[in-house]
């Protein structure tokens, strides 16, 4: 079976910065990702990348940051009360926290702490990085009826209700 929209894809992946060729993230070996291909649940590059391949493929692939998660936006700090970030503890510049939005759940990055006040980078922290994917396709299944409605994969490396 081929990868393509609708189908449940698992892989193994680890994820390098081409600039200094270090491991930024890899999957555990015992908790493989999955995800539903087609529903915008992975980077566009990486759709792409793994649309036609199959169980036992392995894959690799270099982005450039318009197919992975952007280019830096200089102008992507906001400044937010404080007590918006009070779940993440005491805060310190350089410090990644989530903050919750309208979209959903989102990581920042903390920029400057004041009193009442805490300033965000709201780019994605790999945004203007070159990104090379090393993958490895472990299975590739149709979709249930349910997950397509709900547009994420159910069970195990997938979402949980």
């Amino acid at each position: 079976m081929t990868i393509d929209s609708g189908k449940v894809v698992t892989l193994q992946y680890s994820l390098y910065d081409t600039d200094n060729d270090t491991l930024v993230e890899s999957s555990d070996a015992t908790t493989p990702l999955a995800y539903l291909h087609g529903y915008n649940n992975i980077i566009s590059g990486l759709e792409k990348a793994l649309a036609g391949k199959a169980t036992g493929d392995q894959v690799s692939v270099t982005l450039a940051p318009a197919e992975a998660y952007g280019e830096r936006q200089e102008d992507a700090l906001q400044r937010l009360p404080i007590k918006h970030l009070r779940h993440a503890g005491k805060l310190r510049p350089g410090m990644r926290v989530t903050l919750n939005t309208k979209e959903g759940e989102r990581i920042v990055t903390v920029a400057k702490v004041g009193l009442k006040t805490v300033d965000v980078d709201t780019n994605h922290p790999l945004a203007g990085k070159t990104l090379r994917f090393e993958l490895s396709v472990v299975d590739v299944r149709d979709a249930s009826d349910e997950e397509k409605s709900h547009r994420h994969v159910h069970g195990a490396g997938g979402h949980h209700h």
